[in-house]
């Protein structure tokens, strides 16, 4: 739930924040550069879950990804309130990295937590999606 809390709050706010003028805070983007950057992080969050998983597959195990991935979102969320423009960037990709990592770990977990056949399967992961939503409903308030 926090990781969707975390993705969407910021999100709500990322195009206000790039396209804001500098005297008010923001990063004064024009509205294309700042549909661009969007549009790229939000595609590279999803689309690195493949090499996240390749990767716990292969190398860390779900457990470590899960961790490092919160870990690394978690620095990217902090890299973000730093003023010089390069840690906007560098924070972006940080949170694109750590989701990729974390994302597709952390539902393989919930399913590793049952038996195939087991009736509480479909309540696991119905309480695992449930956080999930909550998280992204209360994130833009």
């Amino acid at each position: 739930m926090w990781e969707r809390f975390s993705y969407y709050g910021m999100r709500a706010l990322l195009i206000l924040y790039m396209t804001a003028a500098v005297a008010n805070g923001g990063l004064g983007f024009d509205t294309p550069r700042a549909a661009a950057i969007y549009g790229w992080y939000t595609f590279s969050v999803y689309a690195l879950a493949i090499p996240g998983g390749w990767v716990a597959d292969r190398f860390l195990g779900q457990y470590r990804s899960v961790l490092l991935g919160g870990i690394i979102i978690a620095l990217g969320q902090f890299s973000l309130a730093l003023a010089p423009l390069p840690f906007f960037f560098f924070g972006l990709a940080l949170i694109a990295v750590g989701t990729g990592l974390l994302k597709p770990n952390i539902s393989t977990m919930v399913g590793s937590l049952y038996d195939t056949e087991d009736a509480r399967r479909d309540a696991g992961f119905s309480l695992f999606y449930m956080g999930i939503n909550l998280g992204a409903m209360i994130a833009p308030l």
